[in-house]
């Protein structure tokens, strides 16, 4: 079954990012309700990865490496690296054992953007974190039409307004100096 149509339930949170409820995925998208997600930059030697996000909301932009939702199985939220682990291996077809140290948290930040092409929303409260890959993975054709290694000293370069414009609208917010 595709990913994209599976149902799965969001954590509706409030500005804090205490969890309010429990969302229908799409719902969330369609309503722009606040929820949780995730972003996991990663980073391998000394390059981050940025994806070419191929996917039903904000299609053909740049992400951070990969960004998804913490959801409910039964009715438990995942835990966060849980999470990120499922998404390393959907989206990058690695695995835990490529994983060097600890995934470790960033920040948090709050966004709302919409999607024209889409005609849905994100309004989350994304957890941020980076992920030290022993390997280059292979990227999952199917949630991505490629990616490419940018240096960690060149991520200046990010800020640039021409680039911003290819880059995913928490990616813009990430890189907005605190």
């Amino acid at each position: 079954m595709d990913y994209y149509k599976k149902k799965q339930f969001l954590a509706e949170v409030n500005e804090k990012d205490e969890i309010v409820g429990k969302i229908e995925k799409w719902e969330a998208h369609k309503k722009g309700i606040l929820h949780r997600g995730y972003t996991a930059i990663i980073t391998f030697e000394d390059q981050l990865l940025l994806q070419h996000r191929k996917h039903p909301i904000f299609d053909n932009v740049f992400d951070f490496s990969f960004s998804s939702h913490q959801v409910y199985v039964k009715d438990t939220i995942q835990d966060d690296v849980v999470a990120i682990l499922e998404g390393l291996q959907r989206e990058w077809g690695t695995h835990a054992e490529n994983v060097i140290d600890d995934i470790k948290f960033v920040k948090k930040l709050s966004y709302k953007a919409f999607d024209d092409n889409a005609g849905y929303y994100e309004h989350e409260v994304d957890r941020i974190y980076t992920v030290e890959l022993g390997k280059l993975p292979e990227i999952n054709y199917e949630f991505a039409y490629g990616f490419f290694t940018l240096h960690k000293n060149n991520s200046d370069k990010l800020e640039d307004s021409r680039i911003q414009s290819l880059l995913a609208p928490w990616v813009n917010v990430m890189l907005k100096k605190d």
